[in-house]
């Protein structure tokens, strides 16, 4: 009986050292057990056109601005939040709170357009959405926003007025402020306004100030940017190169170092992405100290029809019960009321 055992012994010390040894039976199934992450799908060029509606007919700084930002959705609610609770800043002493924030440039510009920077807080899942898709298909994205803009053309709805100037440079539609100090956000409703009707984003809401019930473009008040005019973030250091299809910022080549979104060709040659503060996997949402500290978690970024960040949050739904409420939230984080992201009509001034 003793010698039986010890050749059970025997038997079961060589089996364990063959499990654990590299390439052995543990390893193998390691191997076998851990699928590639899944990656979302790319957008398709109607799915594209749908996702930029809302901001297709916005001046080109202004696409340039949002196209960047989107990049940098947590940020993005904070900053939202963070203007609900400074509405008593106003104009440079505004500038320059701003300027010490340590968010991207883009974000810090959109403060200059709080309704804007609010519509992107409170339709969070399209922000998401718009991020990750500027950021893996960028030529498609700006593609798509020309290809708008000649619907809304030939439909009667884009045209030069006293707020914006619309030209063409060659092929390409110029869309820029009629008064270089004073930027007019337009107002339209963006799944009428292209002439044949086009499927509304997935839980999208309409933020006051923003969208136009009906036909047609409309123009509230102007938000003069001369206050801001000293701070490198301001409006003027913002454009777009539509031959290279890429944001010009300070007059280079605009880089977003967000690593909230995987850029799925480089995920493809390393064979992963592992970054602080963003997706691990592609599929697992936020993680890392920057998302923590503002209360998102993976639990909130379910699987959806559309990738982003937040593709399977219906920001849409939580915002319809925000407009009744006066507040929302997300993720623990809680904010304020509508204050602060609405216009203010010359809110930077006229120098």
């Amino acid at each position: 009986m003793k010698f039986v055992d010890q050749v059970l012994s025997l038997f079961l010390s060589g089996c364990l050292v063959l499990a654990t040894a590299p390439g052995g039976f543990a390893a193998q199934a390691g191997q076998s057990a851990a699928p590639p992450p899944v990656q979302p799908a790319q957008q398709t060029p109607q799915q594209l056109q749908q996702l930029v509606a809302p901001i297709a007919l916005y001046p080109d700084a202004l696409v340039a601005q949002i196209l960047a930002a989107a990049t940098y959705p947590d940020q993005v609610v904070v900053a939202d939040r963070w203007l609900q609770q400074h509405t008593n800043l106003k104009g440079e002493e505004l500038g320059k709170e701003v300027d010490k924030q340590s968010w991207d440039p883009s974000v810090k510009a959109l403060t200059e357009f709080p309704s804007v920077l609010a519509n992107m807080d409170k339709n969070l899942s399209w922000t998401s959405s718009l991020g990750d898709a500027y950021v893996n298909q960028q030529q498609d994205v700006m593609n798509a926003v020309q290809l708008m803009r000649e619907q809304a053309e030939k439909a009667g709805n884009l045209k030069s007025t006293s707020q914006e100037k619309v030209s063409k440079q060659g092929q390409t539609i110029v869309i820029e402020p009629a008064d270089p100090q004073v930027v007019y956000v337009p107002e339209y409703d963006p799944w009428l306004v292209y002439g044949a009707p086009i499927g509304i984003w997935p839980g999208w809401y309409s933020y006051p100030g923003l969208y136009l019930g009906g036909p047609g473009i409309a123009f509230g008040f102007g938000f003069g940017i001369g206050f801001f005019g000293g701070f490198g973030w301001g409006w003027h250091n913002w454009g777009y190169d539509w031959h290279h299809h890429g944001i010009i910022y300070n007059h280079n080549t605009y880089i977003s170092h967000s690593r909230v979104f995987v850029n799925r060709n480089n995920f493809n040659r390393a064979g992963g992405f592992h970054g602080a503060g963003g997706f691990h996997g592609g599929s697992s949402g936020f993680h890392g100290s920057a998302a923590g500290q503002h209360g998102f978690s993976a639990s909130h970024a379910q699987s959806g029809t559309h990738s982003g960040a937040f593709s399977g949050f219906n920001h849409g739904g939580a915002a319809r019960g925000f407009s009744s409420r006066g507040q929302s939230s997300f993720g623990g984080f809680h904010g304020g009321g509508f204050g602060g992201g609405g216009f203010h009509g010359g809110g930077g001034g006229h120098r």
